[in-house]
């Protein structure tokens, strides 16, 4: 493992916005990956006309600019960046406990080769009016945003030239709960938009590994890819990374705190419909 020290890395000051506090910045541990400085994300946001014809913003600079890194491996591409001061994310995560409302019954299960287990975490959807998202064999209908959320959506939105549609929301109690490993690669999606993670709360590791690479009958020898995403940040999940990488945030007793993870993404609609 190799330690990197985001304080250390060069930033561009003229991008980086006076709430933000670069140097709360959690430490990166990668592994044969490459971390790049003040890379930003595409600087277009993609829009719908009345007729459905998508269109582009005129290039300009985004009104939260925030200084990227880039987290590079064969066939993964990320960005990461705090978006949020500790005194703002502290704010929003009291805000998402009030208003978040949590899946329960058979929304709160998943099935995993044939088997129905309870969700280790707790989960909800939201979004645009009338969407729906369907993993694990569980469609799930999204609530109406609310203020919170809509307010996080659009810093994303504006930090990142990207329009999201939808978010997962996760809350982990502790420690304990946790997330198996997977790849958000549902048709549903649009394949040219990055998913949108934000992190709000306890830090917590976050651990991709290579498809070829899972198992005791791996194929090929990558090593994983490991960071830990700190308290107001954002990670960017760009094309092709969720074709070839699958992520997990796996059990780490030692936390002891709750977290919320709000994973935005655009869902392609039937314009038909």
């Amino acid at each position: 493992m190799v330690f990197i020290n985001s304080v250390s890395l060069t930033i561009l000051k003229q991008r980086t916005p006076p709430r933000q506090q670069v140097t709360a910045m959690e430490t990166f541990v990668k592994k044969r990956s490459f971390i790049s400085e003040a890379r930003s994300p595409q600087k277009k946001i993609k829009l719908e006309s009345d007729e459905g014809v998508e269109q582009d913003e005129e290039d300009e600079e985004f009104s939260h600019p925030v200084p990227w890194q880039n987290i590079e491996a064969e066939g993964l591409d990320c960005d990461y960046a705090l978006l949020f001061s500790k005194e703002e994310a502290d704010n929003l995560f009291k805000q998402l406990e009030e208003e978040v409302v949590y899946s329960t019954g058979e929304e709160a299960k998943v099935q995993v080769f044939g088997k129905v287990y309870d969700i280790p975490r707790k989960q909800a959807t939201y979004g645009d009016a009338g969407l729906t998202y369907t993993y694990s064999r569980v469609t799930r209908l999204a609530n109406s945003w609310t203020p919170t959320l809509k307010y996080i959506r659009d810093a994303v939105t504006k930090t990142t030239g990207q329009a999201f549609n939808f978010v997962l929301v996760n809350r982990y109690k502790d420690g304990q709960d946790h997330m198996g490993e997977h790849r958000d690669d549902e048709k549903e999606l649009d394949p040219l938009c990055p998913i949108a993670s934000v992190s709000l709360g306890a830090p917590r590791d976050f651990i991709f590994r290579h498809r070829d690479a899972r198992g005791k009958r791996s194929l090929r020898q990558i090593e994983p890819v490991k960071l830990e995403l700190a308290h107001g940040s954002l990670l960017l999940m760009n094309s092709p990374t969720n074709t070839f990488w699958y992520h997990s945030l796996p059990v780490r007793k030692k936390s002891s705190l709750p977290r919320i993870n709000l994973t935005f993404r655009r869902i392609v609609v039937d314009r038909k419909k």
